[in-house]
């Protein structure tokens, strides 16, 4: 009887061991999770629709930022419950984007430009990691989900914003041919 108790407290301390590190390896990579499908959307997007659309789409990223901080009637978008906040926002953000893409759709063309498939991947994680950098300090995404501590130290820090906000723009001007 008192091995089958001892097998039973053996049994409850693993199953709280194995409770306690799944829960902790899904918080991790279910943050991860994000940025890979960042990553994958804009990577099937370029695989999909073509580089110079791709390129466009980059571009319409940062047209859509510098129109985005100038735009003149923030005032009248709601700022509380914060998930309306960050949706109303976000959508203005995502429509500015696609006007720009419209625009710089026309002007980019495709017949000269060359990325390989390496380029490609890397082009898509900088510009998942632009779209998290930005919603980290354009739409204040924190007040409404909370990045594990690993991904909010990588682009939570306003010295890092910089460079995420930089890396599409370095991407293209050495992997663009």
């Amino acid at each position: 009887m008192g091995a089958a108790v001892s097998n039973i407290a053996n049994l409850s301390q693993v199953n709280s061991i194995v409770t306690t590190t799944t829960g902790t390896l899904w918080a991790a990579t279910g943050n991860f999770v994000i940025i890979l499908a960042l990553l994958g959307v804009l990577f099937l997007f370029s695989r999909y629709v073509g580089r110079g659309p791709f390129v466009a789409l980059l571009l319409a990223f940062y047209a859509a930022y510098a129109l985005y901080e100038t735009f003149p009637y923030m005032s009248y978008l709601p700022t509380a419950p914060a998930v309306t906040a960050l949706v109303t926002h976000a959508a203005v953000y995502v429509a500015l984007v696609l006007v720009f893409y419209m625009i710089l759709r026309r002007v980019v063309v495709s017949d000269f430009l060359y990325i390989g498939l390496f380029g490609l991947v890397a082009l898509s994680f900088f510009g998942a990691a632009f779209l998290v950098a930005i919603s980290y300090h354009l739409f204040l995404i924190s007040a409404v989900y909370q990045f594990n501590p690993t991904i909010s130290a990588v682009f939570a820090p306003d010295q890092y914003f910089f460079w995420w906000f930089a890396a599409p723009a370095i991407g293209l001007f050495f992997l663009a041919r």
